[in-house]
């Protein structure tokens, strides 16, 4: 909001690329790999019961604002209750940031493939990093483990209304939502150019032989498994976009790119 507010800069025509780690779902990609999102779902905002006194029934103590049980119908707008829930991305916008960078080679290396090993039941999980197209739960609470990992997916499920699909469990996504609304809604910035894109520096799930708690300990004292080489890899998978709208800017200043840019030809490669 200060960079934006800024009398010094016009930004209203800026691209914003959010370039972070996160947790990754294995169910969805492994250790490294990078994720463009197209919703940005906020994980704290909300009602919460503690789980030993949870009704008889419930999967989770997580309720909806607005609802009296979890996922409770009916849907809910993405801004409900005065505040905003969900943050849509530009699609077409992060579709050709995927489609430009998808075939990008990550490298792999000792440390991730000894980390994979522990998920032998999440095929997504074994492949070395790739990159993908996935959505973010956003929260300040540093959750992990199986249930809270099945609350992250019904969740973003939840409230996208089955549109969106949890790939990355991250801190600032919807702060920086928030604030490029508001940028937005005075001129000052343009939130149909942000582009959020997180690579993993660990599983939002323990591997296989450990429980929660073990996993949290482990990551305490050793850190990320995978910490530098998703530092690595959002920085090649987010370089080659910045570097193709910098590069042809004249065009990208006034037009925003789409999927059917690259294959059309409209800006050269």
């Amino acid at each position: 909001m200060g960079l934006g507010m800024d009398p010094r800069f016009d930004l209203s025509k800026a691209y914003w690329i959010v370039a972070a780690i996160a947790g990754v779902d294995p169910n969805k990609g492994s250790v490294a790999s990078t994720a463009w999102a197209k919703f940005v779902v906020d994980g704290d905002l909300s009602y919460q019961i503690d789980a030993r006194e949870i009704p008889r029934g419930w999967s989770t103590g997580y309720v909806p604002l607005g609802r009296s049980s979890p996922y409770e119908g009916p849907s809910q707008p993405f801004n409900s209750n005065g505040v905003q829930r969900v943050y849509q991305l530009n699609a077409s916008l992060a579709d050709w940031a995927f489609q430009l960078t998808k075939n990008t080679n990550l490298p792999d290396d000792s440390t991730l493939q000894q980390v994979r090993a522990g998920y032998p039941t999440y095929p997504n999980a074994l492949q070395p990093p790739f990159v993908l197209e996935g959505d973010d739960l956003a929260a300040d609470t540093f959750w992990l483990g199986d249930l809270l990992n099945t609350w992250a997916e019904n969740w973003i499920s939840y409230w996208t209304v089955n549109q969106g699909s949890f790939a990355m469990a991250d801190f600032e996504d919807a702060g920086v939502g928030q604030a490029l609304r508001f940028l937005s809604q005075v001129g000052r910035a343009d939130q149909n150019r942000l582009l959020v894109l997180r690579s993993a520096s660990d599983y939002t799930v323990q591997p296989q032989g450990q429980t929660p708690a073990q996993f949290l300990a482990s990551e305490n004292s050793g850190g990320l498994s995978g910490f530098q080489e998703a530092l690595n890899d959002v920085y090649q998978v987010g370089g080659i976009v910045v570097k193709k709208l910098s590069s042809h800017w004249d065009t990208y200043a006034n037009q925003i790119p789409s999927p059917a840019s690259l294959s059309t030809g409209l800006v050269a490669p």
